[in-house]
């Protein structure tokens, strides 16, 4: 049985803020900043307060003291809040992260329709609010008005930047032990996916959204889609991250042989012009859980990244020895991803949301998106 070396990954970049690719010239938002041949090795950063950090607004945050009460505006920082061991601080969450354990016991700061209601968030009297990059600017601002300190992060569009995001989440809340261990199980997860299809011939794919667009390159859904052995055919041929509105004579022409599907759309596969494609004439897809596929957070990224090299690669697959969380320890010094023989760690079937969030879209795309498919869009994050 392969023997897997120990891994001590917390992150490439433990103690800076959130950077995502485009922003600070980081690499390639599209390859996944795992080294596959060697452990990374960071120690936990000071966990002290206060923590003061330049946001995605450009605005100087201090956080006084460790946060009592935090509110969550995006699927995804609410996922990390749990996942960081940072849930009992959460007081108010968006409806698009009920899917977490015990998200309906918090206020509901989603509007109707779309957004968040800034009365409701003032009305939950957080310490901190923790706003995603689709937040609009001028709730963050009424917000800030109102005399709530909040910290806006950039779209997340690669796993580095996940890992960014988390750490960044982990020190604003004092969560930094819980940060560095989910970064760690991440971050492991994804050497063994590398690992395992590094052999291995890629399919030739597209992920389809609704109203005739793609996910493209520098996103984190292709992102996964690569640490997974997967070659994204719209990473070539389109300049944009969320191709809008792709003639079917194009889908014809770059002709997959698999599709990635989020649930609910599983039945594209069956419509032209994918009926028509390789893909379609040997339905051969996989389908992935929205809230996973689509918010850039640690256990999407395991998850995710699991069951398409799964998908991608099922004999592969079969020899890999994925890390379970609880195999993940962490000290004052380092986080350990402990090396495992045959885990069999099932992945969780949560409850299913009404509407998600997902994948940290920039304002531009998320704009073309919306128009293209609202119900789908609201999965964005």
């Amino acid at each position: 049985m392969r023997t897997r070396t120990t891994l001590l990954i917390v992150l490439c970049t433990l103690l800076a803020a959130v950077a995502p690719a485009g922003a600070v010239g980081a690499p390639d938002a599209s390859t996944p900043s795992v080294d596959a041949d060697a452990a990374v090795q960071q120690e936990v950063p000071d966990c002290s307060f206060p923590v003061t950090s330049t946001d995605a607004t450009g605005t100087e945050v201090t956080v006084e003291e460790k946060p009592e009460t935090v509110t969550t505006l995006g699927a995804s920082a609410a996922q990390t809040m749990w996942e960081i061991g940072g849930k009992e601080q959460v007081v108010g969450l968006s409806s698009n992260a009920h899917y977490l354990a015990d998200a309906e016991s918090r206020t509901n700061v989603s509007a109707s329709g779309f957004g968040y209601s800034t009365e409701a968030v003032v009305g939950t009297e957080a310490d901190l609010v923790l706003a995603a990059n689709i937040v609009p600017e001028e709730t963050v601002t009424a917000l800030r008005d109102a005399g709530m300190t909040v910290y806006q992060f950039e779209a997340a569009t690669s796993i580095e930047d996940v890992a960014n995001k988390t750490t960044m989440i982990g020190k604003l809340t004092g969560n930094c032990e819980g940060a560095a261990e989910a970064n760690a199980w991440m971050n492991a997860n994804v050497v063994t996916a590398q690992e395992v299809t590094a052999d291995t011939e890629s399919p030739e794919l597209l992920v389809p959204l609704s109203g005739g667009s793609l996910v493209g390159g520098g996103t984190f859904i292709n992102a996964m889609v690569e640490a997974a052995g997967g070659t994204n055919l719209a990473v070539e041929a389109f300049n944009s991250s969320y191709p809008y509105q792709v003639s079917d004579e194009t889908i014809l022409e770059l002709n997959p042989e698999m599709l990635v599907l989020q649930e609910g759309l599983e039945g594209l596969i069956t419509q032209e012009p994918y009926a028509s494609t390789t893909a379609g004439q040997n339905n051969a897809s996989v389908v992935v859980d929205p809230n996973y596929l689509s918010q850039p957070a640690p256990r999407s990224v395991v998850y995710s990244t699991r069951n398409l090299t799964e998908g991608f690669h099922p004999d592969a697959a079969a020899s890999a020895e994925w890390t379970a969380k609880s195999e993940v320890s962490v000290g004052t010094e380092t986080a350990t991803a402990t090396p495992t023989e045959a885990v069999t760690e099932s992945t969780p079937t949560p409850e299913q949301p009404t509407t998600t969030e997902g994948p940290g879209f920039g304002g531009v795309a998320a704009v073309a998106a919306l128009s293209a498919g609202a119900a789908l869009l609201a999965r964005r994050d």
